[in-house]
């Protein structure tokens, strides 16, 4: 490869030695900038640490986790690190079951937030001949603005579509020639089925080529589904607002794993009950210590979700690590009857079978104090009004989910449309309505 393939080749191909040691400069100099925070100064006194205990990458062990309940507990600014007259932007979650998560950030954070963005936008291929389309949402949600800023750095012309309006969408795909889009992954599946509707063929209508995907787990099946359905290759993003938003880690042309930036992040895969470190190669969940951040650093940052580091090198040249596709949260593992699951290996099943459509509904609730878990899913089309053809199908999808969940679950295939799809929002999974009892 050449260095017009890297958007900052000097970053992009450090050795695996030299990442480290930029790696520890920068953790150091966090951990002290860090103790303008009156919260880390009470979490370190706890502790019985200093700045000074951290000589080594290994060292970073020796610090105190940091969780979504703690920027809740310090609601508004009470891990801000410098003067609120030095920040210039916050962003924040919804808030919906409390205080919501507030991230604060200096223009240094943000001009660093949008040089990561198009380092991954440039990694799988956007360049500034190409008109990028953002159909997430502005506003607080980190999506939004961290895709423009990123995209208007690499230069391509950008059409801040926002969320919603489909049909809307589709006009601006066409009349603009959007060649590089970012959509969560239900919202792909959308834009397809209304270009059905309309007549639009994407493959012969529109110049879309890249995709960008993320902000709900997904299965590899639903990628390629999407990839086949629009003609496009479609790469996997990671970002988390308590960081920056996206940026954070996102597949390269190799599509062989989440490149993260280990110049930004120290990455590690804890067991999420002993919160033990776990090897390379093992599921567990992702803490992130954001080394780059003036405005709110934080340290240890357990994200909840799962994943792994891929050992090996890549053929892209570039040393960060490599996380594989994320498996969830673990906070969204489901136990039934003493089994845990997890979203994505139902829709792993359903999206094998080309009668159903991407998308479902799991709702788990307590009859005659037994636990059920019943699954709804929209048939792509009505192939057929043959009740005996519909029967055989569910007892086949019935059969494959109890084999990858160990339970056996009611399978209910309902015509397209019936399940309600949000424009806006993540796509609704999973209903637990055992909660109620």
């Amino acid at each position: 490869m050449s260095y017009s393939d890297y958007f900052n080749p000097e970053v992009e191909t450090l050795s695996v030695e030299g990442l480290k040691a930029l790696q520890l400069e920068r953790l150091q100099k966090t951990v002290r900038h860090c103790m303008n925070s009156p919260f880390y100064q009470k979490k370190f006194q706890e502790l019985g640490i200093t700045p000074e205990d951290i000589k080594t990458l290994d060292d970073v062990q020796k610090l105190p986790f940091t969780s979504k309940e703690d920027l809740r507990e310090n609601y508004p600014f009470g891990l801000a690190c410098v003067p609120m007259k030095d920040c210039v932007r916050l962003h924040s979650s919804s808030g919906t079951t409390g205080n919501p998560t507030v991230v604060l950030h200096t223009q240094k954070d943000l001009e660093e937030w949008a040089n990561a963005v198009a380092r991954c936008l440039w990694m799988v291929g956007s360049r500034p001949e190409d008109v990028f389309q953002n159909s997430a949402g502005y506003g607080m949600f980190t999506a939004g603005l961290g895709f423009q800023y990123g995209a208007e750095k690499v230069g391509m012309l950008t059409v801040p579509a926002a969320a919603g309006n489909t049909i809307r969408q589709i006009k601006f795909i066409k009349d603009f020639g959007t060649s590089v889009l970012h959509a969560i992954p239900s919202y792909a599946s959308r834009i397809y089925e209304v270009m059905k509707e309309e007549g639009v063929d994407p493959r012969k209508d529109t110049k879309l080529r890249v995709l960008c995907i993320g902000a709900e787990p997904h299965s590899e099946e639903q990628r390629q589904r999407i990839e086949q359905n629009l003609g496009v290759k479609a790469y996997n993003s990671y970002g988390i607002s308590e960081m920056m938003g996206p940026g954070v880690a996102f597949e390269c042309q190799e599509q062989n794993g989440l490149h993260i930036w280990e110049d930004y992040f120290i990455v590690e895969i804890i067991d999420p009950v002993t919160l033990k470190p776990v090897p390379d190669g093992e599921l567990g969940e992702l803490v992130l210590t954001i080394i780059n951040r003036e405005a709110m650093p934080l340290l240890r940052y357990r994200t909840r979700d799962l994943t792994r580091i891929l050992p090996g090198e890549c053929p892209c040249g570039r040393h960060h690590k490599r996380l594989a596709r994320l498996q969830g949260r673990s906070d969204d593992m489901m136990i039934l009857k003493g089994v845990n699951i997890f979203p994505i290996q139902i829709e792993k099943i359903l999206l094998g079978f080309k009668e159903l459509s991407t998308d479902y509904l799991i709702t788990l609730e307590t009859v005659d104090s037994n636990d059920i878990m019943t699954i709804e899913v929209e048939i792509s089309q009505m192939f057929t009004d043959d009740y005996s053809r519909l029967k055989a199908l569910e007892r086949e999808i019935t059969r494959q989910l109890k084999d990858e969940i160990l339970i056996t679950p009611r399978v209910k295939l309902v015509p397209k449309g019936s399940l309600v799809v949000s424009d806006e929002k993540k796509a609704v999974r999973v209903k637990d309505l055992r909660k109620l009892f």
